[in-house]
């Protein structure tokens, strides 16, 4: 078969979708500036910058593996790659090894704490896929996944894992949640007709509420964090922004149509800019 162009391979990882870039390096970057007190050191930075890059990359394309014979069957994902023929099941596979390994040479340069941690990233990000199947909470699973860049960080900048640099993953996991659902309330006719299983089901009626109560915990949580860090004035101010965000979210999936929960899921990234831009300001500004 013909070798596919390289922007099938760029659409496959999501390249010219960055928002879930953003999703994964907001946490990180939370983490990265909490460990370090404002100042983490470059090159571990940069190579976490780098890691979420290739790693949301190699997610992409596991998932559209798993979901390759269903995909055309959804309104959102009929024109992906791999359900277009574009990309073949086997050249797929090989683009999520040479990710992962990219991913595994970039971990090296860290502590070998960091790198036994790294382990369970992979785990995470390689079964999150499947779960749909067997399971309605595959959210939770791509929630530990998106966060668990929180503990690798603090390891590889403080070789500890404080019990705040928990809550912080906790409070993560819970926001993943949520904007996860909404992005599965886009979908959720179709997953019900091919069988795919998601939050956004298993909420049900009470979706909604659902998702605004664990955005509104995230939030506490994130709170109760600045107590642990000291935090400032801009560090409790991007949460109260946040908190605007959401309800703003709420207007838009209250409705529960399609377009509206989609644009919700979008303008999480804004919720996790005003935190890092917050929790920098805190540090920079003491």
């Amino acid at each position: 078969m013909k070798s596919p162009q390289w922007n099938a391979y760029a659409r496959l990882m999501r390249l010219d979708k960055p928002v879930g870039i953003y999703l994964l390096l907001w946490p990180t970057l939370w983490a990265l500036l909490m460990a370090g007190q404002g100042f983490p050191p470059l090159d571990i930075s940069i190579i976490f910058v780098a890691g979420v890059i290739v790693m949301r990359s190699a997610g992409c394309v596991i998932n559209d593996y798993a979901d390759r014979k269903v995909d055309g069957s959804v309104r959102r994902t009929a024109q992906r790659p791999l359900a277009t023929g574009e990309v073949t099941a086997k050249q797929a596979l090989q683009l999520f090894a040479a990710l992962i390994a990219m991913a595994f040479v970039l971990v090296l340069f860290l502590n070998w704490q960091t790198i036994a941690l790294s382990v369970v990233a992979l785990l995470l990000a390689s079964s999150y896929p499947f779960m749909k199947r067997y399971t309605h909470l595959p959210q939770v699973v791509l929630g530990a996944a998106f966060g668990w860049a929180i503990p690798m960080a603090f390891m590889a900048v403080l070789e500890t894992v404080p019990t705040y640099a928990w809550l912080l993953f906790v409070a993560n996991l819970l926001w993943t949640v949520a904007y996860d659902t909404m992005y599965a309330m886009v979908d959720r006719d179709d997953d019900l007709q091919i069988g795919v299983k998601s939050t956004a089901i298993l909420f049900g009626k009470n979706d909604v509420l659902i998702v605004m109560s664990l955005q509104a915990l995230a939030l506490g949580i994130l709170a109760c964090i600045g107590v642990a860090i000291n935090a400032t004035w801009p560090y409790y101010a991007a949460i109260a922004f946040s908190a605007l965000l959401c309800v703003r979210q709420y207007q838009l999936i209250k409705r529960r149509q399609r377009e509206g929960c989609f644009t919700a899921f979008l303008e999480n990234h804004y919720v996790g800019l005003a935190i890092t831009i917050g929790t920098a300001l805190h540090f920079y500004l003491v």
